[in-house]
């Protein structure tokens, strides 16, 4: 019979481990180094991500191939009249479709939208993967909203109903962090710094940023040349559905008297000198009796000629209406059909 020996474990055995350190880096061992906390001690040739709100920027949009480098900011300066939509339903896939059609930028509204701050990050990411740039348009001109948005990586924020120069500053300063501002602080750990992996947020992100500020009413437009004088006010909004209802003409935002306004607003935003701080560009809203070609070859600078939920009810009702009409004319047919039989039938 033959009998079975067990000889002693091997070296590498659990007994041997248990002898020795599990965690040999481990801060419990001062003798030993200390694992390095910093990605470039880790990583020699690690580069660190720029502001989420300037990635599409570097990268241009994936519908010109690139071509159109550079932020909103850049692009402006640069004389680039720039076409975006308005994006209300909240849609990632809407947003996504936005960016491969190839807009030059999409404002997410959470104005007139439903949805909150944790419902438009999704838009923004699915604009991110387009190289699309966001732009957020807060529901209210206050520090809260602005913060949280400014937080998740947009490229410009805007701000509603800017009636003057002292609002138009707290606007700015919403965006600054302190000294220059009031806003609060924790770059180190949100979406716009990359999650704090990007180390030049803190130096690039002033620059980045596009602060438009939206005059929608008869006291914005008489001080629209002081908004737009604001150091940090880089593009003012034109609101002429709200300007219409400030001047008692809510269901006649054609009317004579408020295309008046506007052209006094529009000319006062022009006059400046955008760019080189002291001024705005020119942004606005086409209407069905003003055109994107309208608003271009007045001066403006930035035209949103589109809104999501408006183009799906459109398409909507077209293709309804379309069905039915074809629903009509089949039985007019029909009708005309049995009727003239019947004139055949008793004729013969």
């Amino acid at each position: 019979m033959t009998t079975l020996s067990f000889s002693s474990p091997p070296p590498s055995s659990l007994s041997t481990l248990k002898k020795s350190p599990i965690f040999p880096n481990s801060p419990i061992y001062p003798s030993l180094p200390q694992i390095p906390t910093s990605l470039k001690t880790l990583i020699p040739n690690f580069k660190p991500l720029q502001s989420i709100s300037a990635v599409s920027a570097t990268t241009g949009s994936v519908a010109d191939g690139g071509a159109s480098g550079g932020t909103l900011k850049t692009r402006l300066k640069n004389g680039e009249t720039l076409y975006g939509i308005f994006l209300l339903s909240f849609s990632p896939t809407l947003a996504e479709i936005a960016g491969l059609a190839g807009y030059d930028f999409a404002v997410v509204d959470l104005e007139h939208g439903h949805g909150d701050i944790s419902d438009a990050l999704p838009c923004l990411h699915a604009l991110a993967a387009t190289c699309t740039p966001a732009i957020l348009r807060i529901p209210e001109s206050n520090s809260t909203w602005a913060k949280k948005a400014l937080d998740v990586g947009p490229q410009g924020i805007m701000f509603p109903m800017i009636d003057g120069p002292k609002s138009a500053r707290k606007a700015v300063s919403y965006c600054r962090f302190p000294p220059n501002g009031t806003r609060g602080s924790a770059h180190t750990v949100v979406r716009a710094s990359g999650y704090g992996i990007n180390e030049g947020y803190l130096s690039n992100y002033a620059d980045d940023l596009l602060i438009m500020c939206q005059v929608e009413c008869v006291d914005g437009v008489k001080k629209i040349e002081e908004i737009a004088a604001v150091d940090g006010v880089d593009c003012i909004q034109m609101g002429p559905l709200d300007l219409s209802a400030s001047l008692g003409y809510l269901w006649d935002p054609g009317n004579k008297k408020v295309k008046e306004m506007m052209n006094v607003a529009e000319k006062g935003v022009l006059k400046s000198a955008p760019g080189d701080g002291g001024g705005a560009y020119l942004s606005g809203f086409a209407m069905p009796f003003d055109g994107p070609e309208k608003l271009k070859s007045r001066g403006y600078h930035m035209v949103s000629g589109a809104v999501d939920i408006g183009m799906f009810r459109n398409a909507a009702v077209e293709d309804v209406n379309k069905f039915k009409m074809s629903l009509v004319e089949g039985c007019d047919g029909d009708q005309k059909d049995s009727k003239d039989g019947e004139e055949k039938y008793w004729s013969e």
